[in-house]
């Protein structure tokens, strides 16, 4: 729920530096967090993207307040193995190796591997040797594209 509220405050931020929000992860370390926020750009992210944005995000985080107690900020590109944070990146990721793990096992089986295929329903398909899985989206706890050696 408040990486849902960060979205909405760090969207528009993004975007009015050219920049596409990625996704937004908290975590907590004891009694700091580290906020990371991911930016994206048909042209890439630079570590200039990631300077700009990182200073109007704090400044914008210091004014509204969303995070109770100390924490760290991080601004990169998802990068090549990016964390699939929202539906729609299923469908941008069809025919790419991901790699997913789920809040609740499915089969005996928290930890998955193989071939994305897509969405249907608010599943992802997911193409495991000879077999396809429909995993729903929101019980997925993290998602990630394997980096195929050529």
């Amino acid at each position: 729920m408040a990486e849902t509220r960060l979205e909405k405050l760090i969207g528009p931020v993004a975007k009015e530096m050219n920049c596409v929000l990625w996704g937004v992860e908290q975590i907590s370390q004891g009694r700091r967090s580290l906020l990371k926020v991911y930016i994206d750009s048909e042209e890439g992210i630079s570590i200039e993207d990631c300077v700009r944005v990182s200073r109007q995000v704090s400044s914008l985080l210091d004014v509204e307040d969303l995070i109770a107690g100390e924490y760290t900020l991080e601004v990169s590109s998802p990068g090549m193995d990016r964390r699939l944070f929202k539906a729609e990146h299923y469908e941008l990721f069809k025919g790419a190796m991901i790699k997913l793990s789920l809040r609740v096992p499915f089969e005996g089986r928290r930890r998955f591997r193989g071939r994305l295929c897509g969405l249907e329903d608010e599943q992802v398909v997911l193409r495991i040797d000879e077999e396809e899985v429909l995993l729903p989206v929101e019980g997925i706890e993290r998602a990630n594209i394997i980096v195929e050696a050529e």
